[in-house]
Formats: C-alpha cells, sequence, structure tokens
C-alpha cells in the first residue's frame, strides 16, 4: 500500500505482447498519468548510465553493440535461457528502475497513476502500488503478436512466454482483469469502466472494490 499522501496507483502488468502499451495509451487519452517500467528500464541502461556499466561488468562486452549500446536482442538470449543470468540481470536493474519510477509518480500528479510493470508476478513488489490491474489474452495472441513485433521464430516466441510467470500466478495477483480480444471497442469500454472504477477508489482514499 502507498502511504496516505501518495497517489492512488494502478499497477498494469501482463505477459509479453498481451497488449499492455495498447491499454496504457488507452488511459492516457483519458488523462491519466502513465509511469512505464519498459521505458524507464531502456533508460537506464543508455551509454553512459551506471547501470549499463554494472551489466557489461556482469555479462561481458558482447552485450553491448559497435557503439557501446547494450545489444537487447543478444542479452535477452542469454537471460531467456539462464535463470541465474536473469536473476542477475534483475539485481542489476531494478533498483535503478524502481528509483527512476518513484522520481517520475512524484512529478506525475493526477487523481490517480498507472505503473505499467510488466514482470510484476515474476518477483516485483506490489507493497508499493494500490491495485493491480492484469492484461489477460490468449497465449496463441502472445506469440502471434511477438513474432510480428520482435521478427522472431514461433520456437523462440513460446520460449519468451515460457521464461516469465505462467497465467495462473498473474491471476493470483490481480484486483481487476481486462480480456484483450483484439477488438477495439472490447478495450474501450472495458477501460472506461475501470478508469470509473479507479476515480471512485482514488477519491475514496482506499484500495477495496467498490459496488
Amino acid at each position: 500500500m502507498t502511504t496516505p499522501t501518495a497517489p492512488f496507483r494502478v499497477a498494469l502488468t501482463g505477459g509479453i505482447a498481451s497488449g499492455k502499451t495498447t491499454i496504457a495509451d488507452l488511459f492516457a487519452g483519458l488523462g491519466v498519468p502513465v509511469i512505464d517500467t519498459d521505458l524507464i528500464a531502456r533508460r537506464v541502461v543508455e551509454p553512459g548510465q551506471p547501470a549499463l556499466a554494472a551489466v557489461a561488468a556482469a555479462f561481458g562486452p558482447g552485450v553491448l553493440d559497435a557503439d557501446g549500446r547494450l545489444d537487447r536482442r543478444r542479452l535477452r538470449e542469454r537471460i531467456f535461457t539462464d535463470a541465474t543470468a536473469r536473476r542477475r540481470l534483475e539485481a542489476i536493474l531494478h533498483p535503478a528502475i524502481r528509483a527512476e519510477m518513484e522520481r517520475q509518480s512524484r512529478a506525475a500528479g493526477g487523481p490517480y497513476q498507472l505503473l505499467v510493470i510488466p514482470l510484476l508476478a515474476e518477483g516485483g513488489r506490489r507493497d508499493h502500488v494500490d491495485r493491480v490491474l492484469l492484461v489477460d489474452a490468449p497465449e496463441a495472441a502472445q506469440v502471434e503478436r511477438l513474432m510480428h513485433r520482435d521478427g522472431v521464430s514461433h520456437e523462440q516466441a513460446v520460449a519468451s512466454l515460457g521464461a516469465q510467470a505462467n497465467r495462473a500466478a498473474r491471476l493470483a495477483i490481480a484486483d481487476d482483469v481486462l480480456t484483450n480480444t483484439g477488438r477495439a471497442e472490447d478495450l474501450g469500454e472495458q477501460v472506461a469502466a475501470l478508469h470509473a472504477r479507479y476515480l471512485r477508489l482514488a477519491a475514496a482514499g482506499c484500495a477495496a472494490p467498490q459496488p
């Protein structure tokens, strides 16, 4: 839970290629401040950032490209097949991401805030948010989107999904579930209903469900 003086915060989570960005954009269109930890994760490993130096020290210069930038695909291949390596990377990045997320949250304002935290079910802390919203999508749709988005093979896409928490683990931490069928009108209606609910909850200063 956040402190009484902190903004009401909703964590948006979901599996890879489940549609989190689309949902976040819909909330942003309603005037909700959105803080995306995926974007923050990219910023903290820009050249010159301490986190990038720590990643290179932990995984070797092979994870950097010719310009000294992080080679995300090469690093992704390393961590998806090695749970120990993935935990090592998280230990480097998570503190830096959390610090920047808190800085942005303090500056963002708004009746409530949406924090996009894809890996919440994989061990992310939820004590700093008031509510968890899960984007739930069929696995087949996730695989197809991932292949199209990242240009990976079917086998690589399936492996990427397998490296994340399963659907049951995500549902276990969710207060609200938004089903992504791929229909824009369905998403808009669900987001509008959730927006109204979160405005009520924020105004009441609590995280309990409203009738």
